[in-house]
């Protein structure tokens, strides 16, 4: 199967490692960024979605795809322009929360098949839709001993410090960073032992893991989110969990112990204040098991042979059900 995927990050780890599942069946795939130079900080302008246009039409022309594959709600407009090939779009997150919202609710609309992360996903797009969360690499994330962990990332200057992560750029608004710092000094001010705010972005993705594994608890305080693949990482470490009731987070820590969903300020200074106090791992990696790339790539395997109308492979897992408002439907 051939396969042209439409992307505004061509880099991002979770969409990388899920083609490459995918290739190992049988997928082939040919990239096509959104024109333009990407920042961390600086989103792409209208004129690079359109310069794009005619450079997917000419690929549809040159390539003899069975489906495009447009990752991002901004995307599916682009794949859209032409009517020789179908697409499935794949949302993740702030595409169907933030400004662009109602882009993706109409171009999902006009696409063949749609794939978003979570229900609350699925009830806030309001149309129909699969339901396959980002899978995790449960090789690359796996527990290791965290004295060790923390030598590799240089946090043992202190073994008494309580080291709190929060893997994200600060300037990435829908990730809070600001109420996490006020958490994580609350929490810091209650306790006896000292506790440690740390922030990791701009490592290589191999290396997120030694952090999860050095870390005595990671801090999500996003105000949206699809599946946070930190939170999936950290449960494939055994790295416990303190969380804003987003996205599916709360299926994900559901009997994971020691981890905290929380709404208030309060609920997440208490929950990160319990998990240092026990000073436990956790025991999320059977929860990751779950949401496993292997696990999750057949589910996306399952979508565009349906898409390409190809029947499904003996052995591949069956299709997740389409959801409308959050309600599956048979």
């Amino acid at each position: 199967m051939d396969v042209l995927t439409l992307t505004t990050y061509a880099d991002a780890p979770f969409m990388t490692q899920q083609m490459a599942a995918l290739e190992e069946r049988g997928v082939s795939f040919t990239t096509l960024p959104v024109a333009g130079e990407v920042a961390a900080d600086v989103d792409r302008s209208p004129i690079d979605y359109l310069r794009t246009v005619p450079r997917v039409s000419k690929a549809v022309r040159a390539g003899d795809y069975d489906l495009i594959h447009a990752h991002y709600g901004l995307t599916g407009p682009l794949a859209l322009t032409q009517l020789r090939t179908p697409v499935v779009l794949s949302l993740w997150g702030s595409d169907v929360h933030g400004p662009v919202a109602p882009i993706s609710r109409v171009a999902a609309r006009l696409c063949d098949e749609v794939v978003v992360m979570s229900e609350e996903m699925a009830a806030a797009l309001g149309v129909d839709c699969r339901v396959i969360p980002d899978g995790v690499d449960l090789e690359r994330f796996q527990p290791e001993p965290q004295a060790q962990a923390k030598r590799r990332v240089g946090w043992d200057d202190d073994t008494d410090v309580a080291n709190v992560l929060f893997p994200y750029p600060p300037a990435r608004e829908v990730k809070n960073y600001s109420r996490a710092e006020r958490i994580v000094t609350v929490v810091d001010n209650l306790l006896e032992r000292p506790v440690r705010f740390r922030t990791v972005h701009g490592v290589a993705h191999d290396a997120v893991a030694d952090y999860m594994n050095a870390a005595d608890a990671l801090v999500l305080t996003s105000d949206s989110e699809g599946s946070p693949n930190s939170v999936k990482e950290a449960l494939a470490c055994n790295c416990p969990v303190v969380a804003t009731d987003v996205g599916d987070v709360r299926e994900r820590l559901a009997g994971v112990e020691p981890s905290h969903v929380a709404t208030s300020d309060e609920g997440l200074v208490r929950g990160l204040m319990a998990i240092i106090e026990r000073g436990e791992r956790s025991n999320g990696r059977e929860a990751a098991r779950e949401v496993s790339i292997d696990r999750t790539a057949d589910l996306m395997l399952a979508v565009y042979e349906d898409v390409a109308g190809r029947e499904l492979e003996a052995g591949t897992e069956s299709k997740p059900p389409r959801i409308r408002d959050g309600t599956p439907l048979r």
